[in-house]
């Protein structure tokens, strides 16, 4: 199976299944799914098999056209009714990644927009909205990745942590599409990939994706990232996002605050990549922002032949940190390049997409 061929996330070719790359065997093996029932697709988004925020969107919406297709009713106000809760139920697989809930109140909106259509319409219209939205994400990657590469020079050290590549969307990827825009337009580029523990995704998925493409990347425990930059290594941090607080507070992969402090600390410019889909203008601050608590057996079991801590230890694992916005020198989006202060540069992004 060959990689550069095979889609992160998107439906399968009867178009009635989930179709994605099962992240959890990355390196080892590329795997495609079929999904087609909603415990299958609710545990997926859980289990992180499907992950980054666009890709979880995207699998959302069409999980949900996909339950409308269990939904065993004529009655349209019944058919309604059923889809909400089943959009509840998709929407408890994660708590923090703002686009899982973008999604589907932008399915059940289409849903109910069209009340007084047959439930065959209605499960068409749904069908249509998921492929939009599908294809907006590949859109919209690709303009944050034009917006970005502007940053690039020839030569570039660039920093990333967790993944926010083309595993995380449908194409291109948002912290990293800046760094395939600079390779289509035969601009080089280094990158340095954090390994992003516990669970890995700069190791397994970033530095894999990465490699595949042919891009210089050489992959860094998460605690060498202060020695590469004191060395001069790196001349920006690009990172994305699961939620921006209308203030720029952002919510990452746990880790993502200790770079942006070092970043501070060594003057090297700190970037977060999200499409406006990511952007939660009605949370103020990143003090609203749910962090999400994983399971301890990722930090004392999983990656190891044998137990690496001590029966009964106490274990701490949030998915994410949130990173002041004072240590963020921009966000760059699908419209632009926002800038401090966020509050007022976020808010003029949405204003001028209306």
């Amino acid at each position: 199976m060959n990689f550069a061929q095979t889609p992160t996330v998107g439906f399968g070719a009867d178009g009635t299944a989930l179709e994605l790359i099962d992240q959890t065997l990355l390196p080892g093996r590329l795997e495609v799914l079929q999904l087609r029932t909603q415990p299958e697709i609710w545990e997926a988004i859980h289990q992180l098999r499907v992950r980054g925020a666009p890709a979880i969107g995207v699998a959302a919406a069409i999980g949900l056209y996909l339950a409308s297709l269990e939904i065993d009713t004529q009655d349209p106000a019944a058919f309604l009714q059923q889809l909400a809760q089943r959009k509840a139920y998709l929407a408890s697989a994660r708590p923090t990644a703002v686009n899982l809930f973008w999604a589907l109140d932008r399915m059940e909106r289409v849903a109910q927009a069209h009340t007084g259509q047959p439930v065959a319409r209605l499960r068409e219209l749904l069908c249509q909205e998921a492929q939009q939205m599908l294809e907006e994400d590949a859109a919209s990657c690709r303009r944050i990745g034009e917006y970005g590469s502007a940053l690039l020079q020839e030569g570039d050290g660039v920093l990333t942590h967790c993944n926010a590549g083309r595993l995380a969307t449908v194409q291109y990827g948002t912290a990293l599409a800046p760094i395939y825009v600079a390779q289509e337009q035969g601009k080089r580029v280094r990158v340095f990939a954090d390994e992003t523990r516990p669970l890995l995704q700069g190791a397994r998925l970033t530095a894999f994706e990465l490699h595949q493409s042919g891009i210089d990347t050489t992959l860094l425990c998460d605690n060498m990232a202060a020695a590469a930059m004191k060395n001069g290594w790196i001349q920006l941090v690009l990172v994305g996002a699961d939620r921006i607080a209308a203030n720029g507070d952002t919510a990452n992969k746990i880790g993502t605050l200790g770079v942006a402090l070092l970043a501070h600390h060594y003057k090297i410019p700190f970037y977060v990549c999200a499409p406006l889909t990511t952007i939660d203008l009605d949370t103020p601050t990143g003090e609203q922002i749910q962090i999400e608590q994983r399971s301890p057996e990722e930090v004392t079991t999983l990656w190891y032949r044998e137990r690496m801590a001590p029966v009964g230890i106490k274990v701490w694992n949030p998915a994410f940190d949130v990173t002041g916005q004072e240590l963020i020198t921009g966000i760059i989006t699908d419209r632009g390049i926002a800038r401090p202060p966020f509050d007022r540069s976020l808010a003029a992004l949405f204003e001028a997409g209306k």
